[in-house]
């Protein structure tokens, strides 16, 4: 009984047979099988005269089978594990295969020692790509919003630099967006008090770990009594007072909608001002919200899974100037004044408190309150200047030849004399 020859090829390799057997029975030419193939019509030629000498197998690579000329002998393999071994047993491949070729003369790849060795010497396996698990959208329009700022020569040099504050809805993908100087508290609150009167209060707010959202400064005793996990930042502080839930991004992918919006933006965005001729910042955010905000949302904007609308509206009573601003705790100094910023504030009313609260306001305007209640206040301008004593002894200089002050020489009895210390 005749035996079939078994002839391993891969998958392109077998495509390559198909198209080869076309061209020598005619059926196509060389040269469009060498642009099919992706090789030289040069290459095909070769593969036509193996495979009508040496059958089908003439399409496999000559080499395959065969121990590779740049393959490490194998008492040389068996030299350098026996080294590291002894006297570096432990290491990891890229300090080991340091440590071969600087001490020991013996130059071995990092990935080839890794392979000779194996991952279970190091009991630890080489760090793979995190899996990452698609995440579906929110199904209401509100339940989450995502924001960054995004820093890019918007004005491609015919202004200054300027950072895109954004802010994306993940249910449909709706986006507000302004241009500021900074990516700061004062933008990050005006930022957010915009897109508040336009949409209304979000249920929660992603956002990544700039020192603008999340604080990394140790509890204090009354935070702790007070059962804080964190200290709140200023925007933190605003975002809380509103009932709107922080959720830390842990790494740019967490929040992929806002940066892929912020990689679109930078492409689309920036060709919008070029052809306008914008130069300035305001006359960016005039276009933002007179032209392009709405354009971009109906096109790119899709249709939440539920179609209610779960952004609140601000409860009546609340006084958004109060919310919106720099709060800070401060001493009451004895002459009832307070310092803030390096300010010097008068306070005008009788109080019996130690700390007020100073809310500095984003148009500049400062406030004391003390338990809720506003108190009247006056800025110091500029504080009286203290005359320094004069004494009324005179000062007697001691001129030597020359007229000049006399110094006296470092043996002088004047100089052994030292302010409680005793001298024998």
């Amino acid at each position: 009984m005749a035996t079939k020859d078994i002839i391993m090829m891969s998958r392109e390799e077998s495509r390559r047979l198909h198209l080869i057997k076309k061209a020598i029975a005619g059926e196509v030419k060389q040269s469009e099988v060498s642009e099919l193939v992706g090789i030289s019509s040069r290459q095909i030629r070769r593969l036509v005269r193996r495979v009508r000498s040496e059958g089908d197998g003439g399409i496999v690579h000559g080499l395959r089978g065969r121990t590779s000329n740049r393959k490490y002998a194998e008492e040389y393999r068996r030299r350098v594990v026996e080294v590291y071994h002894r006297r570096y047993e432990g290491f990891g491949p890229t300090l080991a295969s340091e440590k071969l070729k600087a001490e020991e003369g013996e130059r071995v790849g990092v990935e080839t020692l890794r392979k000779w060795l194996g991952v279970e010497q190091w009991g630890w396996q080489r760090r793979r790509r995190a899996h990452r698990r698609w995440r579906e959208r929110k199904s209401h329009y509100g339940v989450m919003v995502q924001m960054d700022g995004s820093h890019h020569d918007w004005l491609e040099g015919r202004g200054p630099w300027m950072v895109l504050m954004g802010y994306i809805d993940d249910a449909t993908g709706r986006i507000y967006a302004r241009f500021y100087d900074y990516e700061g508290t004062f933008p990050a609150m005006d930022s957010f008090r915009r897109y508040i009167r336009e949409h209304g209060i979000p249920q929660s707010m992603y956002a990544d770990k700039h020192t603008t959202y999340q604080s990394w400064e140790k509890l204090t005793v009354e935070d702790e009594l007070e059962g804080k996990q964190k200290r709140d930042t200023q925007f933190g502080r605003v975002l809380r007072e509103l009932q709107v839930t922080l959720i830390p991004a842990h790494s740019p992918q967490a929040k992929g909608r806002v940066e892929r919006l912020f990689k679109t933006l930078q492409d689309r965005l920036v060709k919008e001002l070029r052809l306008r001729g914008i130069t300035t910042k305001e006359e960016a955010n005039r276009f933002l919200d007179e032209e392009y905000l709405e354009g971009f949302n109906k096109k790119y904007g899709v249709v939440a899974k539920e179609p209610a609308d779960v952004h609140r509206r601000v409860p009546k009573g609340i006084n958004l100037d109060r919310i919106f601003c720099i709060k800070e705790r401060r001493v009451v100094r004895n002459d009832f004044t307070v310092v803030h910023n390096g300010q010097v504030y008068q306070i005008n009313d009788r109080v019996r408190a130690s700390y007020v609260t100073v809310e500095e306001r984003m148009d500049g305007r400062v406030h004391l309150y003390l338990e809720g209640k506003r108190l009247r206040c006056t800025k110091i301008d500029a504080l009286p200047v203290r005359r320094k004593e004069v004494s009324s002894k005179p000062h007697v200089e001691l001129p030597d030849k020359a007229g000049r002050q006399w110094i006296p020489p470092r043996n002088h009895p004047w100089r052994r004399f030292r302010v409680g210390y005793a001298q024998y």
